[in-house]
């Protein structure tokens, strides 16, 4: 499928920049990569409850935002952990796919969503910090969750991109220290290897006509889990779950976006959790870029994948039926 329209229309407003990373970098380049971020949100944005807590966890306090029903009777309900991404160097409680998410789950199936402020690898800061916030954060939830008015057996761990490698990477922590899984993982566009696996040629040839700036390329992933892991090893694959043990994991659901390096990452790793056995719904997310969960749920693509999202968080188990137009065969893992 072509890029969606509405994305490809913002192409021009960054042709000609460096990778994100140089960008990010660069104060003269950032009113053009702020100009390109910018979305107006859905005008159905939905509302929600919210309050500010944080979980006590090993490196001193995480701070969470709390998102319930704006109008929902008191009563138990399924829970969204949910942790932004930002190539583990940014990203906040306000950014869109923080906040956009958490209140479209919210919403779609009446839930609480906690969204947690884990502390970025930056200023010396390395694994197993981002990580340990992580697991704090999902230990908290669980153990408070009497108080947030959630049922404790319908909790959902998820993220996007690096988010997506710290949720799972707490949920093998929480597998193997606590022996406690939460009942369904959620893991879009996620980063899983420090080293990007091959792409595929009808990949590799479809990312190459786009602009440097939304091609993530096997140096750009080197360089970013370099500034993750620093000198920590990964003994049990916790920073790099694609190095872990993944046996008992629980249902995962896996979002792709179609035009994204880091299919590669996450199309291996669906297959080493399907060699495990851990039930898989694997879904690719038609003409998007990678991050689209910071766009408005008015597009179509990232409407439909919030209800697939929501109804994973809904039901705890990757959805039975397919929501999103299936691309063919040979763009699936």
């Amino acid at each position: 499928m072509a890029l969606h329209p509405s994305i490809s229309a913002r192409l021009s407003l960054i042709e000609g920049l460096p990778s994100w990373r140089e960008t990010f970098g660069d104060p003269a380049l950032q009113q053009r990569l702020r100009e390109y971020r910018t979305w107006e949100p859905s005008p159905t944005l939905p509302s929600a409850n919210t309050r500010h807590e944080s979980a006590p966890g090993p490196h001193g306090p995480v701070p969470v935002r709390i998102y319930r029903p704006a109008s929902a009777p008191q009563r138990p309900r399924p829970a969204l952990v949910w942790v932004h991404g930002g190539g583990w160097i940014s990203g906040d409680l306000d950014s869109n796919e923080a906040d956009w998410t958490a209140r479209e789950v919210c919403a779609r199936a009446d839930a609480v969503v906690v969204s947690v402020d884990y502390r970025l690898a930056v200023d010396g800061v390395t694994y197993p910090v981002p990580h340990d916030d992580v697991v704090a954060a999902v230990r908290w939830v669980r153990d408070n969750s009497a108080v947030l008015g959630i049922d404790p057996g319908r909790i959902t761990v998820g993220g996007g991109s690096a988010g997506a490698n710290l949720a799972a990477g707490a949920v093998l922590r929480l597998r193997d220290d606590d022996g406690r899984l939460p009942a369904a993982l959620v893991l879009a566009y996620p980063v899983m290897h420090a080293a990007l696996p091959a792409l595929s040629p009808e990949l590799a040839e479809a990312l190459a006509k786009l602009p440097r700036m939304v091609r993530i390329l096997a140096e750009d992933v080197v360089v970013m889990t370099a500034d993750y892991l620093g000198d920590t090893p990964d003994a049990h694959g916790y920073a790099m779950p694609a190095d872990g043990v993944l046996d008992g994991l629980c249902p995962t659901l896996l979002l792709d976006a179609e035009y994204d390096g880091l299919r590669a990452s996450s199309e291996a790793f669906a297959a080493a959790l399907r060699a495990s056995g851990v039930p898989l719904r694997h879904v690719t997310v038609p003409g998007v870029l990678h991050g689209f969960l910071s766009l408005p749920a008015s597009l179509e693509p990232v409407d439909r994948a919030l209800t697939v999202l929501a109804q994973t968080v809904t039901t705890t188990r990757p959805v039975d039926v397919d929501v999103l137009p299936q691309l063919p065969a040979r763009h699936r893992s």
